[in-house]
Parts: C-alpha cells; sequence; structure tokens
C-alpha cells in the first residue's frame, strides 16, 4: 500500500496538474507505489513567508490522526471527521481555496496514502486490482480528495457551527451532489437540504439524488436568495480567524471545533426553504418508491 511520503519540508506549497502527471502513475492508482517525494518536491513551489497556516505538519498530524481512528474501518466514515478539522486547520479565505494547485500537492506532496486509503476501490471480479480515480488527486473541488472536503465545510456551515458538515459529509451521495451544485452557495439552501436529512424526511442514497436535481431545476424560475434571504456577510470574523492561526493551539481531536465567529444563517428562511424542498421532493422521482410509500 502507498506510504506515508518520506520526504515532507516544512511548509506547504503548490504543484500543477501538468507537474504532477508524471508522478501520478498507475502504480499509485493501484495502490502499489509511493509519490518520489523529493523530487515532487524540487518540482513544486514552495508557498512564501512563514504564515502558521501554511505549515505543512499542521495537515499531516491531523491527516495521521483520521488515520489512525478511522484505518482499519470503512474509509467513507472519515469524511465527516475530516472536513470540518481539515476547514479549520488550514483557514483558508475562498479565493486562497479556489488555487488548484494547493490541493494537488496536499494529495500528493502531503498525504498520498490517505488518498489511496480512503479512495481505493475494491478488486474487480475477474481479479483486477481496485484504482483510485485520478480525479481524486487532480481532479475539480467537488472530486478532488481534500478540495471535497474543505468546500463541504465552507459550504454547510453555520456561521462557527460545524454541525451540519458533520451531517452532510455523513450521507455520501449529498457530499457528491451538493458539491456540484452552484445553489449550495447561498446558505439557506445548503442549510435546508441538511435539514431535509436531519429530520429524516431524506434518508437513502436515491431520495438524496431525487432531491437535489428537482431542487437544483426549481431555483431556474424561484430565487431562493430572495424568498429566503441569508444575512449580510461580515469579513471581520474571518479575517480575525485566519489572524488567529498564529497562536491557536491544534484544536481537541475528540471535539468539534469552532469556525470563524460569522453570523448563523437566519433560522426562518431556512425553515422557508425546508418546507418548499419537502414539496419537490413529495413530487421527484426517487428510484424503486412506489406510490405507497412513506414519504
Amino acid at each position: 500500500m502507498t506510504s506515508r511520503p518520506e520526504h515532507l519540508p516544512e511548509r506547504l506549497a503548490l504543484i500543477s496538474d501538468v507537474q504532477a502527471a508524471q508522478y501520478i502513475s498507475a502504480g499509485l492508482l493501484e495502490g502499489r507505489e509511493n509519490v518520489p517525494s523529493i523530487a515532487l518536491n524540487k518540482a513544486a513551489e514552495v508557498l512564501p513567508g512563514d504564515d502558521a497556516r501554511l505549515r505543512l505538519h499542521r495537515v499531516r498530524d491531523l491527516i495521521d490522526e483520521a488515520l489512525l481512528r478511522f484505518g482499519s474501518g470503512r474509509p467513507t466514515v472519515a469524511d465527516a471527521w475530516l472536513a470540518p478539522r481539515l476547514h479549520e486547520t488550514l483557514r483558508l479565505t475562498r479565493r486562497e481555496a479556489a488555487e488548484k494547485r494547493l490541493w494537488t500537492y496536499l494529495a500528493l506532496g502531503v498525504a498520498p496514502d490517505y488518498v489511496v486509503w480512503r479512495h481505493l476501490s475494491e478488486p474487480k471480479a475477474d481479479g483486477s486490482r481496485g484504482r483510485v480515480a485520478r480525479d481524486k488527486f487532480v481532479g475539480p473541488h467537488y472530486k478532488q480528495a481534500f478540495a471535497r472536503l474543505w468546500w463541504a465545510a465552507e459550504l454547510f456551515r453555520d456561521g462557527p457551527d460545524y454541525r451540519p458538515v458533520v451531517a452532510a459529509c455523513g450521507n455520501q451521495d449529498m457530499l457528491n451532489s451538493a458539491l456540484r451544485l452552484d445553489i449550495v452557495d447561498h446558505r439557506p439552501t445548503a442549510l435546508a437540504l441538511v435539514g431535509l436529512m436531519e429530520r429524516g424526511v431524506v434518508r437513502t442514497g436515491r431520495d438524496v439524488n431525487a432531491l437535489t436535481p428537482a431542487v437544483n431545476a426549481a431555483a431556474a424560475t424561484l430565487m431562493y436568495d430572495v424568498i429566503a434571504p441569508d444575512s449580510e456577510r461580515d469579513g471581520d470574523p474571518m479575517r480575525d480567524w485566519i489572524d488567529g492561526a498564529e497562536s491557536a493551539l491544534p484544536s481537541l481531536r475528540g471535539e468539534l471545533p469552532d469556525g470563524p465567529d460569522e453570523q448563523r444563517v437566519p433560522a426562518e428562511a431556512v425553515r422557508i426553504l425546508a418546507a418548499h424542498f419537502e414539496e419537490l421532493f413529495a413530487e421527484a422521482p426517487v428510484r424503486g418508491r412506489t406510490s405507497d410509500d412513506d414519504r
């Protein structure tokens, strides 16, 4: 199985898809080979300065803890634990998080062993090896192994409260489908989707895969941000949270950390949208659902 990189520098870095391509071998995707970490770091662009957020070992220590906690169980379970803690550890702005080269470096230069453990598929019936999809290393934000977790935490948190993130990431269909939709950038929409899961209105992957397209399609004619406006976003709490990284101690691993102390989502906006989404779901075609099913 792919191992922890032998060479881990002090700082995080950036690496482009073109540069990364030579290190994503068939052996790596099958979990048989390691990333040549010294060579990769020679090609990478080290992030300048001494910003505490960008110290590599802060992230690697978190990954080690995730592997210690979940390494012997189902890999999917780790998402709900890691997503809020990765967000709190890195403390990125959205502009910084949009830098694709950072996530590529995290996957190849910091934790390729985690990517392989988390995303290696089961061996096929014909005896051929399982593989990690290439996009888990270099894919878009809704597929790449670490970007998807960070953005899930950013989009589903309720101000400083990461509990909705845990719920969203606990359902792989919600995590995989909702992140593709621009509508989840509207916080009341994101929390209304999670609320239907928490109330048991939406229970299965099939339910989620029926709900999210219906909600997305309805957004073409009904402006969610008009009928359920979010509160004004103030940038000061985020800046204070980022500035506090220098003096912040690592969060207690057994407790959910706090995000930036931003204003929470208006409860009434979430209620309005949850009621509307429940109506959409009642009419949505769910594969395998009969008219006698309890919705």
